[in-house]
């Protein structure tokens, strides 16, 4: 396919400033990916580094505002039928792909409700091999799952009522592609992404960068008519060295970065997770919360060897342990006050359901801790030592917490394992006590809950938590249509969790940006999700 010379002409700018070269492109939004990008194929957009880009490149049916509130995106409406089975999306009809080779004369068709059946059954079958297809897994009806009825209208078919399906569809597996993408590039699909996004893909050298266009015939525009999105380009570049990504942003040479290398926080920000003198009016601090849970883990199965003489196996020595631990200087000395310390039920703070007034949790009085364990049993007796099973970068709060423990006589030793090793243990039953976190993968409770549902395996219920009132809370919830009933039951059942205690929250995360001046437009999300559309670079 022939290329404008213009085009080269940008490509050659944007890699000259990634790859070293003194021209920097000024509308040009640069970050640093650490992790890299092991694809840009939305089928497979499990964690983090893949989402942003592939937020860029797609859109999805509905997505998420700044308030976790669902919005229409690719769908202008919709409506759901009296039996709360099947959803009827109406499509907007001034959608178009990306230009690419893949279409002929290499010019973007308008997007139809077939691609969106396509792709929403790309995820589930089995070729595919999506680690995605769990989202769809039973709660549609297998039959005629995914219908386009005519150009512009698609169908949801569900097995039974399931209301958190909409936040489902907010998430990058499913963003819809054209069926000829998949055809001519198969597996090369995830360095050859073609989307409806506000960016297209110009070029990628993998360790290198990563190099996104503006999308000409974007469909959105802002409030004054004007389309979107303001910048040129995004440039993500791939420096594996946190060290390096620092410097970089200090030296103006990145945007923003995401988050702060514990090496540096203390330099940075102060206890109170404030700006230090030094670097206040030089960057800009966001600080804003995040949907992640950072727990430990209790294993709660009695039918488990590990837990045959386990203080943990009763409820009282687990709800001591919840009594010991002092979050709030947790935070304040280990995090630098990046997180809300989790004082409430195992759902975080930033979603709808929370409310620390309906669900009590649990406040640092290590006097009730000694309480709970005479009545367990351990008033004249010691308690038998505990093993807790974290992560490296956890070490430290790992040892925080074995101190806080030993202080109201219940002996903890710390075992740092590497994190492929933890996941597997946790998942086959073989950790009793162990560091976790759960990262919300859609704005709703029952995300969280479903840790604990006891017809779910491990994961996510590595806890092995089975309790039949539990259950029945949790299964109202998720059939229930009004948003109110139903976070009234999500908070119903996350109170069961906070007395029979198989885990204990610890912290509510932020998400923290350190923020080049002149970067305007940047909303926060609690979902961390990385939003470009609207983003302006005035210096």
């Amino acid at each position: 396919m022939n290329r404008p010379s213009k085009y080269w002409l940008f490509v050659l700018v944007l890699l000259a400033g990634c790859y070293g070269g003194e021209k920097e492109a000024g509308n040009v939004f640069r970050y640093n990916e650490s992790s890299g990008v092991a694809s840009l194929d939305p089928a497979f957009a499990k964690n983090q580094s893949v989402m942003w880009p592939i937020h860029q490149l797609f859109n999805t049916l509905v997505e998420t505002d700044s308030a976790l509130n669902l919005v229409p995106s690719l769908a202008r409406a919709w409506e759901l039928s009296p039996d709360r089975r099947t959803y009827t999306f109406h499509l907007r009809t001034d959608v178009f792909f990306h230009d690419d080779a893949c279409f002929p004369n290499g010019t973007g068709r308008r997007m139809k409700a077939s691609d969106v059946a396509y792709s929403l059954g790309r995820i589930i079958d089995q070729k595919t091999a999506s680690p995605g297809a769990w989202i769809f897994q039973d709660k549609i009806d297998s039959a005629r799952s995914f219908v386009a009825v005519n150009d512009s209208t698609f169908e949801l078919r569900l097995l039974r009522p399931y209301g958190p399906i909409l936040g489902i569809l907010s998430m990058q597996y499913c963003s819809v592609l054209p069926r000829e993408a998949v055809a001519r590039y198969g597996n090369d699909l995830r360095k050859h992404p073609v989307g409806t996004g506000p960016f297209r893909y110009v070029a990628w050298e993998e360790g290198q960068a990563l190099i996104l266009k503006r999308h000409p015939h974007y469909f959105e525009r802002d409030a004054q008519g004007r389309q979107l999105p303001y910048l040129d380009g995004v440039r993500i570049s791939f420096y594996d060295n946190k060290a390096t990504e620092f410097l970089l942003f200090r030296q103006g040479k990145l945007d923003f970065i995401n988050d702060i290398e514990a090496s540096f926080k203390d330099e940075v920000l102060s206890r109170r997770g404030e700006l230090r003198s030094e670097w206040r009016g030089r960057v800009r601090l966001d600080k804003h919360a995040y949907l992640n849970t950072e727990y430990l883990g209790l294993l709660v199965d009695s039918t488990n060897p590990l837990l045959r003489a386990a203080p943990t196996r009763q409820r009282l020595v687990r709800q001591a342990i919840n009594y010991a631990i002092d979050r709030r200087a947790l935070v304040r000395y280990l995090r630098n006050s990046i997180g809300t310390p989790a004082e409430s039920g195992f759902v975080p703070a930033g979603l709808p359901s929370f409310s620390a007034e309906a669900v009590k949790g649990y406040v640092y009085n290590p006097a009730e801790a000694r309480r709970l364990l005479a009545e367990a049993g351990y008033g004249s007796r010691p308690v038998p030592a505990l093993k807790l099973q974290t992560i490296p970068v956890y070490a430290e709060i790992g040892n925080f917490i074995a101190r806080q423990l030993g202080e109201v006589g219940i002996p903890v030793q710390v075992e740092v394992v590497q994190k492929s090793l933890l996941l597997d243990m946790t998942s086959n039953g073989k950790a009793l006590f162990f560091r976790g976190s759960w990262i919300a993968d859609y704005p709703d409770a029952e995300n969280y809950l479903s840790v604990f549902y006891s017809k779910n395996p491990a994961p996510p219920n590595y806890t092995r938590y089975h309790n039949p009132a539990f259950d029945a809370l949790f299964e109202a919830a998720i059939a229930e249509p009004d948003e109110a009933k139903r976070d009234a039951l999500y908070r119903q059942a996350d109170a069961l969790i906070v007395r029979d205690a198989p885990v204990v929250p610890l912290w509510y995360d932020m998400v923290i940006h350190l923020v080049q001046p002149g970067v305007e437009g940047f909303p926060a999300n609690a979902l961390n999700l990385l939003e470009l559309r609207k983003v302006r670079k005035t210096r």
